[in-house]
């Protein structure tokens, strides 16, 4: 497996990029075939890049940002076997060169205004938007490949494109679960066997928040799954899908499309998960 730390070294004629921050799961590794598939069906020359690189613009707690698993040469092999072409592994340096290149992202509206994620995590899509607009213009990424697990921040990638003058196509893939139905994350590990018991309330509330018939009863009915695990969720909610948005008054659920998220703290880890809304 190629591993670079330049940007130079990934070649001219493009790519499809994967980024991630490391310590890859089995989720990481379907985002990875899934960007080879891309890469190959659309003749990008410069195959599959998954970029590891733990930002440190994105983290609201210095605790979470130092404990971060850093395991490159184990990252390295998953992605080989997965069929990247490259791992990019750039330092901090050569993402923010300047103090400058750290402040005042562009941000669409959904990194702001739906009081999700962006409250929850105050100055997180700020690093998000810094990290991806420096990612996409080093790599000369064709397109991205995002896990639909971090909803929002899916959205919040497919609406910054634009704004910043790029056309690198935003592709998403569905939420990887283990066989318990936990969204596999790289912080599961930080689990206890209890924590990860109770941390399942987050997948079984969003199915009984599915099987509603209107987004109030659905939130009541995924807050209600929370509260019998003893979890207390940093947000509960069905939104507008897209711009995550709450439903407006009087307008019928049928004309747009929903989803349901949540995310809380379960011991010492913060899990985030959602689903469509309602299932079908």
């Amino acid at each position: 497996m190629r591993v670079v730390s330049e940007a130079g070294e990934l070649g001219s004629g493009g790519c499809v990029l994967v980024p991630t921050m490391g310590a890859l799961h089995a989720g990481h590794l379907d985002l990875v075939r899934l960007g080879a598939r891309v890469a190959h069906d659309r003749g990008i020359t410069g195959g599959c890049v998954v970029s590891v690189f733990v930002n440190p613009t994105q983290f609201d707690e210095k605790y979470d940002y130092d404990r971060y698993p850093r395991v490159l040469d184990e990252d390295a092999a998953k992605c080989s076997s997965a069929g990247a072409d490259a791992v990019w592994a750039p330092t901090v340096e050569a993402v923010y060169p300047t103090p400058e290149s750290m402040r005042d992202p562009v941000m669409p509206r959904v990194a702001y205004e739906p009081k999700l994620e962006d409250v929850a995590r105050p100055g997180h899509f700020e690093g998000v938007c810094l990290v991806l607009r420096r990612l996409f213009e080093l790599s000369g990424a064709r397109a991205a490949v995002f896990g639909e697990k971090d909803w929002q921040q899916l959205q919040v990638a497919r609406a910054l494109v634009p704004l910043i003058g790029l056309e690198t196509e935003i592709v998403g893939h569905p939420t990887v679960r283990d066989p318990d139905g936990m969204a596999m994350s790289s912080r599961n590990r930080f689990l206890t066997p209890k924590d990860r018991e109770r941390g399942l309330s987050l997948s079984r509330g969003l199915l009984a928040a599915g099987r509603e018939a209107t987004p109030e009863a659905g939130e009541a009915a995924l807050r209600s799954v929370l509260a019998e695990a003893g979890v207390t969720p940093d947000y509960a909610a069905v939104r507008e899908a897209e711009t995550l948005m709450p439903p407006p008054g009087g307008e019928s659920i049928g004309s747009r499309v929903w989803r349901a998220v949540v995310a809380g703290r379960v011991g010492s880890v913060r899990l985030l998960d959602n689903m469509a809304w309602p299932l079908t």
